[in-house]
Parts: C-alpha cells; sequence; structure tokens
C-alpha cells in the first residue's frame, strides 16, 4: 500500500507535459455529440467533418485486396514504396506539367504525418512559423505542441482571403520569421491562389529567407480555375499532399510531401524513428488510387452540385454571406446577423435543426465567432434536405 506522500509524487509524475496543452480539434467535439443524438434514434446531416461519403477508387480497394490474399504484410522503406513515390512523381508530370524527382517524394502517414515530419525537418523549437487565420486549427496546434510559436495573419475580403507577400512580410519585419505555411484550396474557406498569387508570396518568403510548405490536399478539388502546385514555383519548397480528399481515403491514412533534396535524408531518419514505415497495405491501395481518376472526377461532380445547391439555398435561410468556394468541398458561413457565438448557433442548429456544421472559432480565434463551416462532401439529397431543415429552423 502506497503512503500519502509516494502517491502524492506519483500523481506528479503522471501529470500531462505542457507541450501535450493544446486546444481540441472541435469538429471532433461536434461529431461525438451528432453521435449521440444518432445513438438516441436521431437523424443528423453531417456536414461537420471534411470527409468524403464516397469509397475508394475500385482499383485501390481491388489492389489492397489482392495484397491481402498474399498473407504477409511487411515494413517499407522509410521513405515508402519506390514505385508509389515514382507513380507520384509521373502524377506531377501528367497534371501539372512539372518535374519531380521520385527521389523527393516521401510517403507519410496522412497529410498530419507530413506536417510533424515537416516542421521537425525544417523548424527548430521557439522558431517563429506564420499561418493565416481562418485556416486548418492543427497547422497552429502541432506548430505548438512542437515547442514552435504559430504567428496569425489575418486574411480579408480585399485579398480573396488569401495572404499576400506584403502582408507576410509586414509581420516578418514585426519579428522575424522561419517558416510560412499556406494551403489552396483552403479549409475553412475553399478560397484559392491564382498562379500570380502563389508566384508573388513565394518570392517574397524567398527573398526574406522565409522557409514555404505549401498545403495542396485538395488539390483536384478546384472548381474557379486550376490549381497550382508549388513543386512547380520552386525547388526549395515543402509540398504535402494527401489521397484523403480527392481519393476518398481518409481511412487509410496515406499522403506525401516533395520535399528539397537538402531534407529527405533528414526525414528519412526522422521517419525511420517515428513510426518506421507508413502502413504498407495503405501504400499499396495509393498506388492504385491512380486509376481510378475516373470515379473521382464524377464524384467531384457531385460535390459541385452540392455547392451549387448550398449557395442557391442558403439564403433563402437567411445565410447569404460566405466566402469563396473556389475549391475543396467547405462553404464558410457568416452567421453575426443570427448570433455573436457561432459555438452556442452550431450546438443549436445540430439540436433542433440535426445538422451538424463546425464552429468557425475551431478555425480562427479571433473572427471565428461570425462563421460556421459546412462541409459538402455529403449526397445532393442530404445536401437539399439540410438547406430545408436550416430555413425551416431559422424561420
Amino acid at each position: 500500500m502506497l503512503d500519502a506522500t509516494v502517491r502524492d509524487r506519483a500523481r506528479r509524475l503522471l501529470t500531462a507535459s505542457g507541450r501535450s496543452n493544446v486546444p481540441p480539434f472541435m469538429v471532433m467535439d461536434v461529431m461525438a455529440a451528432a453521435a449521440r443524438i444518432e445513438a438516441a434514434g436521431g437523424h443528423v446531416i453531417h456536414m461537420e467533418v471534411g470527409q468524403p461519403s464516397a469509397s475508394a477508387p475500385k482499383p485501390a480497394i481491388a489492389a489492397a485486396r489482392a495484397a491481402l490474399g498474399l498473407g504477409r504484410i511487411d515494413y517499407t522503406s522509410a521513405l515508402g514504396i519506390p514505385s508509389l513515390r515514382a507513380r507520384i512523381a509521373r502524377h506531377y508530370r501528367e497534371t501539372y506539367g512539372c518535374a519531380v524527382e521520385a527521389e523527393r517524394v516521401v510517403i507519410t502517414t496522412g497529410s498530419s504525418g507530413a506536417f510533424i515530419l515537416g516542421f521537425l525537418a525544417l523548424f527548430e523549437p521557439g522558431d517563429r512559423v506564420a499561418v493565416t487565420v481562418p485556416g486548418y486549427p492543427p497547422y497552429r496546434h502541432i506548430l505548438t505542441a512542437l515547442g514552435c510559436e504559430p504567428v496569425l495573419i489575418e486574411t480579408s475580403s480585399e485579398t480573396r482571403h488569401v495572404l499576400t507577400g506584403d502582408a507576410l512580410l509586414a509581420a516578418h519585419r514585426s519579428a522575424p520569421l522561419q517558416g510560412v505555411l499556406v494551403g489552396s484550396p483552403a479549409n475553412p474557406t475553399g478560397t484559392m491562389m491564382s498562379r500570380e498569387a502563389l508566384t508573388g508570396l513565394m518570392a517574397a518568403a524567398e527573398g526574406a529567407g522565409i522557409r514555404f510548405i505549401s498545403d495542396e490536399i485538395y488539390h483536384g478539388l478546384d472548381y474557379a480555375f486550376p490549381a497550382v502546385t508549388a513543386a512547380e514555383l520552386s525547388p526549395d519548397a515543402l509540398v504535402i499532399n494527401s489521397f484523403s480528399k480527392y481519393f476518398c481515403m481518409t481511412g487509410w491514412r496515406v499522403g506525401w510531401m516533395v520535399v528539397p533534396e537538402s531534407i529527405v535524408r533528414p526525414i528519412e531518419r526522422l521517419q525511420q524513428n517515428l513510426s518506421i514505415s507508413v502502413p504498407t497495405l495503405s501504400q499499396i491501395a495509393a498506388e492504385a488510387a491512380f486509376e481510378g481518376r475516373a470515379e473521382m472526377e464524377e464524384i467531384k461532380r457531385g460535390y459541385q452540385e452540392n455547392r451549387r445547391i448550398l449557395i442557391d439555398g442558403l439564403p433563402q435561410a437567411g445565410l447569404d454571406s460566405f466566402l469563396p468556394a473556389d475549391g475543396a468541398f467547405y462553404l464558410y458561413a457568416d452567421v453575426s446577423k443570427f448570433t455573436s457565438d457561432s459555438f452556442a448557433f452550431a450546438g443549436e442548429m445540430l439540436e433542433r435543426a440535426r445538422v451538424a456544421a463546425t464552429p468557425g472559432v475551431d478555425f480562427d480565434p479571433v473572427h471565428g465567432r461570425q462563421f460556421v463551416r459546412f462541409a459538402y462532401a455529403g449526397s445532393a439529397d442530404e445536401m437539399r434536405e439540410a438547406v430545408a431543415r436550416i430555413t425551416e429552423w431559422l424561420r
């Protein structure tokens, strides 16, 4: 039996570290609340999670089944299966007309694993890394957990909610930045950077010695104009992508990076120690997924229809102000005419309209109380039903 002194000392030893004290990813809390309603027999329309409702491409599933039939699923190289890395390099040639060496491609555990590896390889504890708001919350949270300082730069309608070189350099003059991370198409806004805008931002970063990270996880889901990859514009950019969104493979947890040649070996060493390798079955499926592009383009057309339904329908409910939805599958709607607390608004919408969406405070600690993010990755019927439910609730 431990005495009181020893028990008290043991409790102190089991206290969580300060670096683990990051905010929750609020969308997961919304999911949990929706699940409780469904467990009680309610029907919820899920628009909170950025997760396609469609299945992975048929060739990916077939390849995984065939691999399972062989019985053994072994480790792979820490950088990934060579044929998958080569197939991704080919993807850049075919899609963007961009030459990327397979040796610079690193397979990761989704984009989340890529952020961890990339941040560890590029930054020291205490380094300041710029991210935009509104923006994907784990950018900030992962940087914080790794001991870096996320520097929030607000975007505005004047720049279509994309980061400009002038804004980046202004933040750099205030206190030096070591890095900047941008996403296009962006989460939660759906906005995209034009070639001119991306080129200007990258030139500003390079001129100031700021490392550039491009989150391209929603590439392929572009409606306003074709997405531009940072890999085409500079060999020094670190580019992150994933099979989760366009290829509908969220739970497979497989992504990739295109990295500067100088950090291939550092990232390999990190991967060897942190995870050994990405799950082999997922890598096999991912390579085959490229043969399912026709399926994925059909799904993309469904997203475009969902986008139209919301843009046309939500104004009938009074939600008539939202950021440009150039790509991805999100609509970031201004709800300030109804509330000054988007968290409470989202909770009431879930309880009364049975529509789950994510409060903007998850994406923007500055102005997020005015916004709610709707994910339109479900079916057209669900989108129409969501519009009808929200309209009835708000009227």
